[in-house]
């Protein structure tokens, strides 16, 4: 049986979401952070870590924070391999615009069976990436965490391959639609304002200003600088 069929939904979206977090920080994640990305109080966040740790899906250190096991991160695993297929899906097959897909598979990767997941997956090609450029675990629940850089904390000068967003805010996606900023363009940071200001950045013949939020949420590979 699939490891996070044997939760419930509530402990999947947690475990997805220490998961996110412990991802890009590389630290154990605090009740507060879970909190602020959960949209719920910390007295509920401490409530469902002991849970969680009753579950064996993560351990908690006292004033440390929060890491998922073996078993917590296979369930997380799970769950975003059924959400960033049916975000590829919905986009390619159905499309639907990158800004609408992420609250739709919110909704379906609770109960996306196993047999449906290896059909999607076959009929994309057995994709590695889905619309945002957020990598998809593989059938073995792996994944290529592949290193990138928010635009908030480069310097000026610095240019590279622009290739993941965060997807939890659609706004902001519309925004860069609208702008002409796409995946896979190449994008060079010109100029920064200080305490989460714009990062002022070329792309083609274009100068923009985006906004230290915006920016935060774009990741970029650097390009190979010459030694």
């Amino acid at each position: 049986m699939p490891v996070a069929v044997s939760v419930s939904h509530h402990v999947q979206d947690y475990a997805k979401a220490v998961y996110a977090l412990e991802a890009r920080r590389g630290a154990a994640v605090s009740t507060n952070d879970l909190a602020d990305r959960l949209g719920v109080t910390p007295g509920s966040v401490s409530g469902m870590v002991r849970k969680l740790s009753d579950l064996g899906l993560v351990e908690h250190e006292p004033y440390r924070g929060v890491r998922l096991t073996d078993q917590g991160r296979r369930v997380a695993l799970e769950v975003l391999r059924h959400h960033r297929l049916i975000e590829l899906f919905l986009a390619e097959e159905l499309g639907m615009p990158w800004d609408r897909v992420h609250a739709e598979a919110e909704v379906l990767e609770h109960v996306l069976s196993e047999d449906l997941e290896r059909l999607i997956a076959e009929r994309l090609g057995n994709p590695k990436l889905d619309p945002h450029g957020d990598p998809i675990p593989t059938p073995e629940l792996e994944i290529d965490e592949r290193e990138t850089h928010s635009l908030q904390e480069l310097p000026a000068g610095v240019s590279g391959r622009f290739v993941r967003v965060s997807d939890s805010d659609p706004e902001m996606l519309r925004y860069l639609g609208e702008h002409g900023i796409a995946l896979g363009d190449r994008l060079e940071i010109t100029g920064r304002q200080p305490f989460g200001g714009p990062v002022f950045v070329r792309l083609g013949e274009r100068e923009l200003p985006l906004g230290g939020r915006l920016a935060q949420a774009m990741r970029i590979e650097l390009e190979d600088r010459p030694r």
